[in-house]
């Protein structure tokens, strides 16, 4: 079955897109929570006139996640939490520790953009994943350091 996304969906595809997904997730997940419509030929030519229209504001979105990306760098965020004497440290580090760790040095990404390959649960140094567009992913080095 094919859909057009009404919003960005993490994992399946970015708003605007036409994807192919099972039947059963289309109909009963996707379509009733209006996270997506039916790829008809209706749909589709209303939304390639959208698309059309939004282009030249979809490329000063673009740049400014570009000149965000080129902002940040090769910033280290540096999180100070509580560990054990193993090095293991309490709770996990969250995105939305990095987003404000982010924000304290001037850079607004919102929490549900950053993500990690895997969740930093001892001390050392870890990689933040930004999807700050679809054409634009930046990495952030996170050192998490005892208190």
């Amino acid at each position: 079955m094919e859909v057009i996304l009404k919003q960005d969906v993490s994992g399946l595809g970015y708003k605007n897109d036409i994807v192919k997904v099972k039947a059963g997730y289309g109909r009963n997940y996707l379509i009733p929570n209006g996270v997506a419509i039916i790829a008809n030929e209706g749909n589709k030519r209303m939304i390639a006139e959208n698309v059309r229209q939004m282009a030249h504001k979809a490329e000063k979105i673009k740049t400014e996640a570009s000149d965000l990306a080129q902002r940040i760098g090769d910033t280290v965020i540096e999180l100070k939490t509580k560990a054990g004497e193993t090095g293991k440290i309490f709770g996990a580090i969250t995105s939305l520790q990095v987003s404000e760790a982010l924000k304290a040095k001037g850079f607004d990404v919102d929490r549900r953009k950053i993500s990690f390959k895997e969740q930093p649960k001892e001390l050392g140094t870890y990689t933040a994943f930004l999807d700050l567009h679809k054409e634009v992913k930046h990495e952030v080095k996170v050192n998490v350091v005892a208190e």
